[in-house]
């Protein structure tokens, strides 16, 4: 059954009174609504912090197969804004965490621990990863201190499990070279706790793209993005109705945040820096752009555009390299999505200063990072006609199922739903066999990023048409900024239970998640 939007508003509506739901609450069956106080960070100078790249993780041991890491999940001080110390919930208490670089076909192995003062569950974003370690919502690892009677709500629907203390989670990386991330998808926290600083980069790399003469070395470089707000004395500040994080989940009403939006911030870090610059010489550099902010849309675009061409030449998507080169003057990314790009500098003399913008920002949150030509070298990287191997999409014609899910934020502070169900994590919405090839339609109303978890998938149709210009490639993230998508996927290679949400991650703690089991 297709419901009409009209129809889904009205379920909106019911969701937030006919079931009972307090006006105000973010997420969960009950709640109540709390204005904030309006909280706006300490001015920062632009482009005055030097562009940081997050350390990449060596393996605590190796052998034929596998690749072994130990991260620990704790707070740590960092300087983000200058002159302040700001406390993070970081992969071994880093902001960004540390980058994962990752093999094809080669096995990594990473021992989580968990030293924080609430669960945690990590999730590998694009990681073609079996059901036990692909970080379900209720897969928790608690504090070594903290009991299952003492969690808030009734944990249910766990996939491998209560973990205490530690966890390892097992990577196949059967899967292309890609740009993934890994970040936490605790069940109802997931913002704040992401908020908070724990996402790092995850890339795996293969021979198809070490024969590239794209930019490599210090010319290729990760870039994430994510928006923050800070307090008077240099804390993150996230609007939590409980800042413990441990009872009531949600977030406060606000002007500039609130449960239909998500969680705004007012400054732009690029790699944990605030509008940081980054000095270049007159040759291409290949950038991995990843989007982690909870909840804004950027419309990246690059000022002044460059005499000739265009300001970025698309590489490569969510799930790896692009068989071809697309060109763009400028980017739509939303929350999860990555872009992987080559920006030429030669187009620009030694002394220019080139400005990456969000067309989408108005005020400060306009401008991202600035680039600064400050040598001349020797171009020695190129962009091939031919980038990949055709990519082999599974065919729309080979489609045993066709589904169809409406993303319906909350209406006056209701809960968020999917075909009008708030997420529950012991309910299957979706069965697909193995090895089945299925189309699935997604609409949303308004704006949501959508995400599955374990397959990659292509873009087949938008609003009847044919696939936008960012629908490239093999994605496991696609926004739909209101309308209606169609993507085609594969489900395999393993069984069991995985979740698709928005990746808005205010609608994602609000309960715009479903399961669906691979059987």
């Amino acid at each position: 059954m297709k419901f009409s939007r009209r129809k889904f508003s009205k379920l909106g509506l019911m969701a937030g009174v006919g079931l009972g739901i307090p006006l105000g609450r973010t997420a969960g069956p009950v709640g109540r609504l709390v204005e904030s106080a309006t909280v706006t960070s300490p001015r920062v100078e632009q482009f005055e912090a030097p562009l940081p790249v997050p350390p990449v993780l060596e393996p605590s041991r190796t052998d034929e197969t596998t690749d072994y890491y130990e991260i620990t999940q704790q707070e740590g001080t960092v300087e983000i804004l200058p002159g302040y110390e700001t406390t993070v919930w970081g992969y071994n208490g880093l902001f960004p965490g540390p980058t994962i670089e990752a093999r094809s076909g080669r096995e990594v192995v990473i021992e989580h621990r968990n030293e924080l003062p609430v669960p945690v569950s990590t999730h590998l974003h694009g990681g073609v990863t079996p059901p036990e370690s692909d970080g379900f919502p209720t897969d928790l690892i608690l504090p070594p201190d903290l009991s299952v009677e003492d969690l808030p709500g009734h944990i249910s629907g766990t996939v491998a499990g209560i973990s205490h203390g530690s966890k390892e989670y097992t990577y196949p990386n059967q899967q292309r070279a890609a740009t993934l991330w890994y970040h936490d998808h605790r069940m109802d926290f997931t913002g704040p706790q992401v908020y908070k600083g724990l996402a790092g980069f995850y890339i795996i790399r293969d021979g198809i793209e070490d024969e590239l003469p794209l930019p490599d070395g210090e010319k290729e470089v990760p870039l994430m993005i994510a928006d923050r707000t800070f307090t008077d004395d240099g804390e993150m500040y996230y609007p939590s109705v409980d800042p413990s994080l441990m009872g009531e989940h949600g977030v406060l009403a606000s002007t500039s945040f609130g449960p239909h939006t998500g969680v705004f911030g007012d400054t732009i870090l690029v790699n944990g820096a605030p509008w940081p610059r980054m000095e270049v010489s007159n040759t291409k550099y290949r950038f991995r752009i990843l989007n982690a902010s909870n909840a804004r849309t950027y419309e990246l675009a690059i000022e002044p555009s460059p005499s000739e061409g265009n300001s970025f030449v698309q590489v490569g998507s969510d799930g790896g390299l692009l068989s071809e080169p697309i060109r763009h003057d400028k980017l739509l990314i939303s929350p999860a999505e990555r872009f992987d790009v080559v920006v030429d500098f030669s187009q620009y003399s030694v002394g220019s200063e080139v400005t990456l913008v969000n067309r989408r920002g108005t005020g400060r949150v306009s401008d991202v990072m600035r680039f600064e030509v400050v040598r001349e070298e020797k171009e020695e990287s190129e962009i091939p006609a031919q980038l990949a191997p055709e990519l082999e999409f599974p065919s729309p014609e080979d489609a045993e199922v066709t589904r169809r899910f409406f993303f319906l934020a909350g209406v006056l502070g209701g809960m968020s739903t999917i075909n009008g169900n708030g997420y529950d994590p012991e309910r299957i919405d979706a069965n697909p066999r193995l090895g089945s090839t299925e189309i699935w339609e997604f609409d949303a109303d308004p704006a949501h990023p959508i995400h599955m978890h374990l397959v990659h998938f292509k873009v087949i149709s938008r609003d009847g048409g044919p696939p936008g210009p960012y629908d490239a490639g093999w994605k496991d993230t696609v926004f739909l900024d209101g309308g209606n998508v169609r993507v085609v996927a594969k489900f395999t290679p393993y069984r069991g239970k995985y979740v698709f949400h928005c990746h808005n991650l205010e609608h994602e703690d609000m309960m715009m998640m479903a399961n669906f089991e691979v059987v």
